[in-house]
């Protein structure tokens, strides 16, 4: 552990190529630390900015990666030698925002991987402000396994909390078995929620749904939107649950989710828009109005909420480990292929070999 005299990165140069490269360890400033990467979770952002060139506040070249755990080598003395979770968006925590309590969303956040130009988590280190890390006091877990907190666990929990989401609810995720989905369901059920319908396409993934906190699950594949619909009715008509007041949290940002969403978004309930994606949906608004309804954006987790992420993972309520797969960072090519197509059981986290 040390101080390095070059940063080894795995860069995206342009749209759907990667190169990798040494680049200068910048100088610290006030208030930041170098960390030395331990593991980046491949997310289904990466891999839209590789793919899809979704547009980021840096120009290209870029350094992809924001969901990084890791060691301080160098910076803050207090913080030296310690094991951090890096937040995937760090707040300025000095501007209207943040003083309103919605820091997740401030405008001058910074964001591995999307702001921080050739700094990001596919890397051997990155310098990073120190104020929000989350130091791991304790673990049984591997370092790199933990670096999926900074964004597939704590934005479905910063979700929750938008929902306020409460025991007794009643919550659909819909992309229940994706990166975040399995999250979703398992802090759903942990904060104590009633039912917890998980919908997706693949049935395997969703059978060990119901084994990390789904109640009830519906494959989507090769069903029309109604017949998703009638079974989501049927079942909640079998259980004598209510037709409102349902908490949907769509996770998977693509046009056929949202749609089901909306279709399923009925009085007094809540739809929590999770996933991200580039597509335009059509809704009919008074529906809302009608309804009495609410529409729900959230992004990312006020880093002040990592600390009950950890404890609810060191307590058992999240389990972890059976959605990771650890793999050397020099497979990131392939890695970034099989997360978009699909084919991956299990979030990739990419641990440095340079």
């Amino acid at each position: 552990m040390g101080v390095p005299d070059k940063i080894q990165a795995w860069q995206m140069v342009e749209p759907g190529k990667l190169a990798k490269v040494s680049i200068d360890v910048p100088e610290l400033q006030p208030g930041e630390v170098l960390v030395e990467v331990a593991g980046c979770g491949v997310c289904h952002t990466d891999v839209g900015y590789f793919y899809d060139g979704v547009p980021t506040v840096s120009p290209l070249p870029l350094t992809l990666g924001h969901e990084i755990s890791g060691r301080v080598v160098a910076g803050d003395e207090k913080l030296l030698g310690k094991e951090v979770i890096i937040p995937a968006v760090m707040p300025c925590n000095n501007c209207d925002i943040c003083a309103s309590g919605r820091g997740n969303r401030c405008l001058k956040q910074k964001m591995p991987g999307n702001s921080m130009g050739p700094y990001g988590g596919f890397a051997t280190h990155i310098p990073v402000p120190a104020a929000d890390l989350t130091v791991v006091e304790k673990r049984e877990l591997p370092l790199e396994v933990l670096s999926v907190v900074a964004d597939a666990i704590t934005s479905p929990y910063q979700a929750a909390m938008r929902a306020d989401l409460k025991e007794g609810d009643l919550v659909v995720v819909i992309g229940a078995t994706g990166g975040i989905g399995v999250y979703m369901t398992q802090i759903a059920a942990a904060l104590g929620a009633k039912e917890v319908i998980a919908i997706a396409r693949n049935q395997e993934k969703l059978n060990r749904s119901l084994e990390f906190g789904a109640t009830y699950a519906i494959s989507t594949l090769d069903k029309s939107l109604k017949d998703v619909r009638d079974a989501f009715r049927n079942y909640s008509k079998e259980k004598k649950l209510p037709n409102y007041g349902w908490k949907i949290f769509e996770c998977t940002g693509s046009k056929a989710g949202q749609e089901l969403a909306l279709e399923l978004l009925s009085f007094v309930g809540k739809l929590i828009v999770v996933g991200y994606g580039m597509q335009k949906t059509e809704y009919m608004l008074s529906r809302l109005m009608a309804f009495d309804a609410e529409i729900i954006g959230t992004w990312g987790c006020l880093p002040k909420y990592y600390k009950d992420v950890v404890q609810m993972i060191e307590d058992g309520k999240i389990k972890v480990e059976p959605f990771v797969e650890l793999r050397p960072m020099s497979q990131i090519e392939q890695a970034f292929k099989e997360s978009h197509s699909g084919q991956l059981m299990k979030r990739v986290v990419l641990t440095p070999d340079f």
